[in-house]
């Protein structure tokens, strides 16, 4: 999609103005600690802001450094992350530390292909922890950001994939203050979303989220508070009955998380963290 230079301009000033004016405050905005930013990057995955500005100041009293981080137990970390949903974050955080602590001598590298081999770090993520981190002029797409450029720039067109989006967020990014932009993005995105239907309805990713009530997700994440708020280890018949659940299904839930070593399992058949 060829853009005229003047209307790339204004696309700009439009989104500044409304910054200048409307820019939301996070905790984790305009900080330079790259932990800081990795913690809130993950968070933030599938997981509203108001729920990550509940937990984000207690996580990091608790786990201040990377250093700190890598020497908790898993059972500490999962039993922070409660509240924030999708569990594996925490593990993948867990792991994270460990990797910057063992490889990079407690040091985040600022390459974001780098960033990417860690894990629960994929492209985007990658992309959006060097920008806010290190103020890189990287190019990356999220839910906010998505929802600007289809409405700015495809708003009587449908099934927009984000490779139609990417070439204008690359053209239009601010290359000496890309931290700032991106933040401005995001919070005329929220703006738009609040005022109309949400124009992330009109992109071919766009998916509507299952409800969390009686889901697996909701499942795990029972299991997974059971057992960071004991002491002691568990019987599958015992978290089966504290579930309440279908047992085949809960048995399933079980192994899934025995095997991404979310849960572990003694001899004697015992689950625990």
């Amino acid at each position: 999609m060829n853009v005229d230079a003047a209307v790339l301009q204004e696309f700009k000033n439009i989104i500044w103005d409304y910054y200048r004016l409307q820019g939301r405050f996070f905790d984790w905005r305009h900080v330079e600690d790259p932990y800081k930013i990795v913690i809130s990057e993950i968070m933030l995955q599938q997981t509203q802001t108001h729920r990550v500005a509940q937990k984000y100041s207690l996580f990091l009293t608790q786990f201040p450094t990377f250093e700190r981080l890598a020497n908790a137990s898993l059972k500490e970390v999962l039993s922070a992350w409660q509240g924030l949903g999708y569990n594996r974050r925490g593990k993948f955080l867990h792991e994270t530390a460990k990797k910057v602590m063992q490889e990079y001598h407690g040091k985040l590298p600022e390459d974001p292909i780098i960033l990417q081999t860690f894990p629960g770090i994929g492209y985007a993520t990658a992309r959006s922890i060097a920008t806010f981190a290190f103020n890189r002029p990287e190019v990356f797409i999220e839910t906010n950001i998505r929802a600007v450029y289809l409405y700015s720039f495809f708003r009587h067109k449908e099934n927009i994939t984000d490779k139609q989006l990417l070439p204008l967020v690359q053209a239009t990014v601010d290359q000496e203050s890309p931290r700032d932009w991106y933040y401005a993005l995001m919070d005329y995105g929220v703006m738009l979303k609040k005022k109309m239907i949400n124009p992330s309805r009109k992109s071919a990713h766009h998916a509507v989220q299952s409800k969390f009530e009686g889901s697996d997700r909701q499942i795990r994440g029972m299991i997974l508070r059971t057992l960071t708020k004991n002491e002691h280890s568990f019987l599958p018949v015992q978290l089966i009955t504290i579930v309440g659940k279908d047992p085949d299904r809960v048995n399933r839930i079980i192994q899934d998380l025995v095997h991404e070593k979310l849960l572990q399992q003694s001899e004697d058949g015992k689950l625990f963290i």
